[in-house]
């Protein structure tokens, strides 16, 4: 463990020196480290904090942000904003965090972060997509660094990062894999499992990289312009890499997600001529005629995703 800046800068991502950038900053100790180590690498720092209301600590939170920034001589934004208590917050929190923040915005994401993102994912069922989450992504530039070496660099400064209690309840799915799920994994391989799965996602994005060149020409293909006779040839894995991008859906937040394992392996089946139609997720139907598909909705047909 390490509490010297300079050892945790050769982890960091950081663009050169005396670029401007724009830190998003809840107070808690991910994030001044990342305002520390941002400042430590001379760039030009503006910080923006976003305040929930959802606790009732959030004010005390915003607060004490823009104190420490006056403090360092930093320029900081708060972003109030409304998120009403109820079924899917994490998703709609993050939906409006992303609409008040500016564009890039570099987040105090670390490699335990990055860990528990390819774990919560591989729970869901994700494809390689989802199994390499961060990597080479510049919003993320301590995305190399520990988590517990960026606490430890915090409480040597001498600031005094703020505690958000949602994080200790394990009714979030997060907080188990993190508190309970990566624990028992390392116990059991007896050893510690986060740079193994930093290191799975790197590798996988490579080969991620990789398919998406090998699929550039694919994807420029609309799904209304397709022949199913040509994509009935194609190999399985190309086919269902195709429909994976070209039947994604919006949810409520207007968050993009991939159709599951379950609806390619029927949407393949209605490429292939095995079948005549299939129900996909947000009441959408995909459908096969004279080689040609169609992708309907309660209200209107989609000829594609683009």
């Amino acid at each position: 463990m390490t509490t010297d800046a300079s050892q945790l800068l050769g982890s960091c991502a950081f663009p050169p020196a005396q670029t401007p950038v724009a830190l998003a900053v809840s107070g808690g100790p991910d994030s001044l480290g990342l305002l520390l180590l941002a400042l430590a690498s001379d760039l030009r720092v503006g910080v923006h904090h976003v305040d929930h209301h959802a606790r009732s600590a959030s004010g005390d939170d915003a607060a004490y942000v823009r104190e420490v920034c006056t403090s360092l001589g930093v320029n900081c934004v708060v972003h109030d904003v409304v998120v009403e208590a109820g079924p899917n917050f994490e998703a709609r929190a993050r939906a409006e965090r992303r609409r008040v923040l500016p564009e890039g915005v570099l987040t105090g994401h670390t490699m335990d972060d990055l860990a528990e993102t390819v774990l919560l994912n591989m729970m869901r069922g994700a494809g390689v997509d989802g199994l390499s989450p961060m990597v080479n992504d510049s919003t993320k530039p301590l995305a190399n660094v520990r988590r517990s070496d960026l606490h430890a660099f915090v409480s040597a400064s001498g600031l005094s990062a703020r505690h958000d209690e949602s994080n200790d309840d394990l009714a979030y799915r997060r907080n188990r894999v993190r508190l309970q799920l990566l624990p028992l994994m390392c116990e059991v391989a007896e050893r510690d499992v986060v740079p193994i799965l930093a290191r799975q996602a790197a590798v996988l994005f490579e080969e991620r990289a990789w398919l998406e060149a090998l699929s550039e020409n694919d994807l420029a293909l609309d799904l209304a312009d397709a022949d199913c006779r040509e994509l009935s040839r194609w190999p399985r894995a190309r086919l269902r890499r195709w429909l994976r991008v070209k039947l994604f859906v919006l949810d409520e937040v207007q968050e993009r997600h991939p159709p599951s394992a379950a609806e390619v392996e029927r949407a393949m089946s209605v490429v292939l001529g095995e079948a005549v139609a299939t129900e996909l997720s947000g009441g959408r139907r995909l459908s096969r005629h004279d080689q040609r598909l169609s992708l309907e909705d309660d209200s209107t047909t989609l000829t594609n995703h683009g």
